[in-house]
C-alpha cells in the first residue's frame, strides 16, 4: 500500500497539468495528471503536497483544499491518494520539470487530454464544484485490470443541492 498526494492548481479557469514524458518505467507515461507524489516518513499529506508542488513546479502553495480520498486498485497493488486543489499559490512556474512538461489547460478542455479513465471520474466531480451538483469531500475507489482498463468506479460522497 502506498500513500500519495495529487493537486490541481487553478488559475484563470485553467488547471496546471503535468504531461508525463521524462521518467523511465513510468506508469503514467504519456498521460496528463496533476502534480503530486509519495508521502514521506514524518510528513502529513499537506506537508507532502506543498513539497511536491515546490519541487515539480517551483510554486509555493499558500493554502490548499482537501477535496477527496482516492483508492486506486491495480491488481495486487493499492495506492491511496489525497486529492487537493489550490488557487492560492505564489512564485514563478519552473521552466522545466524532471517529470515532464507543465502546461496550463482550460478546464473545459482537460477531458480532451490523454487521461486515465479513473482521473476523468474525479475531475468531473471537481469540475462540478462550481455548478449545481456540489460535493465538498468524496471518496472514490477506482479498480483497474492488469492492462490498465478501468473495471469499476465506486463513489462515496454526498452531493449538495
Amino acid at each position: 500500500m502506498t500513500l500519495t498526494t495529487l493537486c490541481y492548481l487553478i488559475k484563470d479557469n485553467k488547471y496546471l497539468m503535468l504531461h508525463r514524458t521524462k521518467k523511465e518505467h513510468d506508469i503514467n507515461a504519456g498521460k496528463y495528471i496533476g502534480v503530486g507524489g509519495h508521502v514521506e516518513e514524518g510528513e502529513s499529506p499537506t506537508d507532502c503536497i506543498k513539497r511536491e508542488v515546490m519541487e515539480e513546479t517551483g510554486l509555493t502553495l499558500n493554502s490548499v483544499k482537501m477535496r477527496g480520498y482516492i483508492t486506486f486498485v491495480m491488481g495486487d497493488e493499492t495506492e491511496h491518494a489525497i486529492l487537493f486543489t489550490s488557487d492560492d499559490f505564489s512564485g514563478n512556474l519552473a521552466e522545466s520539470c524532471s517529470e515532464g512538461e507543465l502546461t496550463w489547460v482550460d478546464i473545459d478542455k482537460v477531458m480532451d487530454l490523454n487521461l486515465w479513465e479513473g482521473d476523468k471520474a474525479f475531475l468531473k466531480i471537481l469540475m462540478n464544484q462550481d455548478q449545481e451538483r456540489k460535493c465538498e469531500f468524496f471518496s472514490l475507489k477506482l479498480v483497474y485490470d492488469s492492462e490498465d482498463n478501468l473495471l469499476d468506479t465506486i463513489f462515496e460522497g454526498q452531493y449538495e443541492n
